[in-house]
């Protein structure tokens, strides 16, 4: 009897066991069948009602789902929301196996062709791995029919998670071992240095090489960059390809070998101009401008250097030249120069095509959690002004951010307006190496100290499905272990010499 009372969902068994799970979802009550409610008497009404409900539900995952998203790569507390609850329109258990109009979401259930009616199993499905999985998406507050329309056609067919290239995976898990093995090479040879980590966000890189290997398939000339100091030094040496050996030096002291004195600025400052070489040999110009102290006061200089551009090789369509700019979470949202410069953006004065933005959102700002820092349920909310549609994404899944950065970068094109890759990940360290955040975070920091590092997950991704042996990556750690050590070692044999013209900047002659 007791069995039986547990598998009626009595003394909230199965309410435990969604906990336990941490399942964003309410378990569907076993209850008797009933009607939802209907506007008048009879059966027909009763269908109509149950019929809208369903329709409902659909329009609210996509408004909603994202609330939900399993996007916190530190596993934080599930989200539960009522409009996404089928109980919250009268549907039940018995509703599961019915069918149900599709409406627009035809198109996402039919393998072959457009699936007019679906069980609201199929349905449920089909929303809940589109809008609450790996990625999160806002646009339905854009109120251009077409570029919703565009972006319900690109997500939900293959519901956010459209096959990769294999050779496309095998990079991104090179990508990240790179990124991860930079970090801990400075961390064990200028110990107590400042040089604001990107450990725990390591994504951004693979980010970063979509964002490239996009443009450059697409036609573009230069993409220009700006981005505050967390991880910009791993951007720096391998995306824009600055030597090692010169930020060896800065870290030793010495000024820049192209000037007399050296700039005077700190490494984590400089800017730099480079050709990017893409997964599959296109060649891209690229530069990091540089940037203060000041977080966010790039932006605005960014769009400038873009626009002139734009302006003098013709680029009428906003495609030649594009911008990119990599924020923090907290400044995002605390800066009042982001909320200008998005007002800008379809200014035609200052249009630069639409801008990418990609925030690290390691979910602190210095010591301040962000329930403590904003009044806004996301970073990103202020981007929700200018109907810019914002991919939330979880930093711990490289594969879910290319995907993002697709659909993303494509919109950026057909619609020239700014776009918003919000990846979700964490600190490693603190504020900067010598900050210790075990003082004022010491519940998360025990949490993050425990957690494997993205490039470890995905090489178990990956060697689970026979793509790269562990003997593989480990050989790959080895290589790049070896290249920084002898670029370490030539810094400290004063060998090398670093000629100016390795970063003079592109002329813009050669770009057209």
């Amino acid at each position: 009897a007791k069995v039986e009372a547990l598998l009626r969902g009595e003394e909230d068994f199965y309410e435990k066991i969604f906990a336990d799970l941490k399942l964003p979802h309410r378990p569907v009550r076993w209850e008797p069948d009933r009607p939802a409610a209907a506007a008048g008497p009879g059966d027909r009404y009763a269908e109509i009602a149950k019929e809208a409900a369903v329709l409902q539900l659909i329009n609210a995952y996509r408004v909603r789902g994202h609330l939900i998203a399993d996007l916190d790569p530190l596993g934080g507390e599930p989200h539960y929301h009522p409009e996404l609850d089928p109980a919250s329109y009268g549907l039940t258990i018995w509703d599961l196996d019915r069918e149900f109009l599709t409406g627009s979401l035809a198109e996402a259930i039919g393998e072959t062709q457009p699936k007019p009616i679906a069980t609201l199993r199929e349905i449920l499905e089909t929303l809940r791995q589109t809008y609450c999985g790996k990625i999160g998406c806002e646009y339905m507050n854009i109120q251009h029919p077409e570029q919703k329309r565009w972006l319900q056609q690109r997500m939900e067919p293959e519901a956010n998670n459209w096959p990769l290239d294999p050779a496309k995976r095998t990079w991104a898990l090179q990508r990240l071992i790179l990124a991860e093995e930079f970090e801990h090479f400075l961390h064990s040879r200028f110990v107590g240095q400042k040089r604001f980590s990107l450990e725990g966000s390591e994504t951004a890189i693979v980010i970063l090489d979509e964002i490239l290997e996009r443009a450059a398939a697409d036609g573009a000339k230069e993409v220009v960059i700006g981005m505050a100091h967390r991880g910009r030094l791993n951007v720096l040496a391998n995306v824009i390809g600055k030597p090692y050996e010169q930020i060896f030096s800065e870290f030793e002291g010495d000024p820049d070998p192209a000037s007399a004195q050296g700039s005077g600025d700190v490494k984590y400052h400089l800017g730099a101009t480079g050709v990017h070489k893409t997964r599959t040999g296109a060649e891209i110009a690229v530069s990091v401008a540089p940037n203060p102290s000041h977080l966010e006061a790039v932006d605005p200089v960014v769009e400038g250097i873009v626009r002139p551009k734009q302006d003098r090789l013709g680029d009428k369509e906003r495609k030649r030249v594009i911008p990119v700019l990599v924020h923090g979470d907290a400044a995002f949202a605390g800066q009042g120069v982001v909320a200008e410069t998005l007002n800008l953006s379809q200014l035609e004065g200052y249009h630069t095509g639409g801008t990418v933005h990609v925030i690290i959102n390691n979910q602190i700002g210095f010591t301040t959690s962000p329930e403590e820092a904003r009044s806004s349920p996301y970073s990103t909310d202020v981007a929700r002004t200018v109907q810019a549609p914002i991919f939330h994404v979880n930093g711990d899944d490289p594969e879910a951010a290319m995907r993002a950065v697709q659909v993303a970068f494509d919109y950026r094109q057909r619609f020239n307006k700014d776009v918003v890759i919000d990846m979700f990940c964490y600190r490693r360290h603190g504020h900067n190496e010598a900050d210790d955040p075990s003082y004022t975070q010491p519940l998360l920091y025990r949490k993050i100290e425990n957690h494997p590092s993205v490039a470890e997950l995905y090489a178990q991704r990956l060697a689970a499905e026979g793509l790269v042996s562990e003997q593989e990556a480990a050989r790959l750690r080895a290589q790049i272990r070896q290249r920084l050590s002898e670029a370490y070692e030539a810094v400290q044999r004063r060998s090398t010499q670093f000629p100016a013209e390795e970063l003079a900047p592109v002329p813009l002659e050669e770009m057209a």
